[in-house]
C-alpha cells in the first residue's frame, strides 16, 4: 500500500533562480531550499504530489477547472518565459489516474489534463530541491487567482481525499505532498507601493498563518482564512489555499522544522514522521 510519509511548503518567485545564479551562495533563499532539500533526500519519496496554482499559463479563462489534475508519463517547462533551465519532470501517471478516480468518488470534480506543461509554481520549487528532476510528480491544480476560489474547508477536504486515495493505491509508494506558494503577495494591484510591480501588504497575516501551523492549529486556521481575509493580505494571497490542501493531506501535524520571511510574504516548512 502507498502511504504519505512527509510534507513540505515552500514559495515560487520566478526572480530567484536568476537571482541566484547571478549571487550564488550568498542569496539568502539558497540555506532555506538547502535545508528542504536536504529533507527529501532523507525521506526519500518515490512521488511528490505537487500542489499549485496555475499563473495563465496552462489554463486560461476559456478553461479554468476548480480543481485539476495532471495525468501523463511526463510534463515540462517553465512554459511562461521564467528565466531558468527548462526541464523534463516525470510523472507517476499510474498514481496520478487512480487519485483523479478516487477523488471523483469522493465528491471532487477533479479536470483532467493530459499533454502539458507547467510554469514556474511548478518548476522554481523543483529547481531548488530536486534538480536532477528524478522524483516523478503528480501535478494538483487549484484554482486561486480568478473568483470565485474554493473556500479553505474545501481545499483541506481534496487534500484528505487526496490521502485517502494514495492509501488505497495497492502498490508499495512512499509518497509526499509538496505546496508551491505565497502568504501574502500584490501583483499589480492597488496595494502595491508607488512604482512598484509587487509588494507584500500584510506581513502580520504571514506570521500568523505560520504560527497556526507551527502548533498544528489547523482548525483556527480554516476558521480565519477565508476568501475576504486572505485578499486583504493580497491579490493572489489565496495562494495559501495550497498550502491547506497539503495539509490536509499530511493530517493534523506541527512542521518539524519552518522558517517565515514576513516581509517577503512567504515561508519554507518541512512535516516528517516517517524513516
Amino acid at each position: 500500500m502507498a502511504q504519505i510519509i512527509a510534507g513540505f511548503g515552500a514559495p515560487h518567485s520566478p526572480h530567484v533562480p536568476e537571482q541566484v545564479r547571478l549571487q550564488g551562495p550568498s542569496h539568502p533563499v539558497v540555506p532555506l531550499y538547502a535545508e528542504m532539500a536536504k529533507a527529501i533526500q532523507a525521506v526519500g519519496p518515490d512521488v511528490l504530489i505537487v500542489f499549485d496554482c496555475d499563473h495563465f499559463s496552462t489554463f486560461f479563462l476559456d478553461n479554468l477547472p476548480t480543481f485539476a489534475i495532471g495525468v501523463d508519463d511526463k510534463t515540462a517547462g517553465p512554459n511562461d518565459q521564467t528565466p531558468m533551465p527548462r526541464y523534463e519532470v516525470p510523472v507517476h501517471a499510474a498514481l496520478a489516474t487512480h487519485l483523479r478516480a478516487e477523488g471523483i468518488a469522493a465528491g471532487f470534480d477533479l479536470s483532467l489534463l493530459q499533454d502539458f506543461e507547467v510554469d514556474h509554481s511548478v518548476l522554481v520549487p523543483l529547481h531548488f530541491l530536486t534538480p536532477r528532476m528524478s522524483i516523478p510528480i503528480i501535478p494538483v491544480f487549484i484554482n486561486c487567482f480568478v473568483p470565485p476560489v474554493p473556500s479553505a474547508r474545501r481545499c483541506y477536504a481534496l487534500g484528505q481525499a487526496i490521502r485517502a486515495a494514495v492509501e488505497s493505491f495497492p502498490q508499495p509508494l512512499r509518497v509526499a505532498p509538496l505546496a508551491s506558494g505565497n502568504f501574502s503577495l500584490e501583483i499589480g494591484g492597488p496595494k502595491v507601493a508607488p512604482g512598484k510591480r509587487q509588494g507584500v501588504p500584510d506581513p502580520a497575516w504571514t506570521e500568523r498563518v505560520a504560527e497556526l501551523m507551527r502548533h498544528g492549529d489547523i482548525d483556527t486556521l480554516l476558521r480565519e482564512a477565508t476568501v475576504e481575509r486572505m485578499l486583504r493580505a493580497g491579490n493572489v494571497a489565496t495562494e495559501l489555499l495550497i498550502w491547506i490542501a497539503m495539509l490536509g493531506a499530511i493530517g493534523p501535524r506541527m512542521p518539524d522544522w519552518m522558517q517565515v520571511q514576513p516581509r517577503e510574504g512567504e515561508a519554507y516548512g518541512i512535516w516528517r514522521w516517517a524513516a
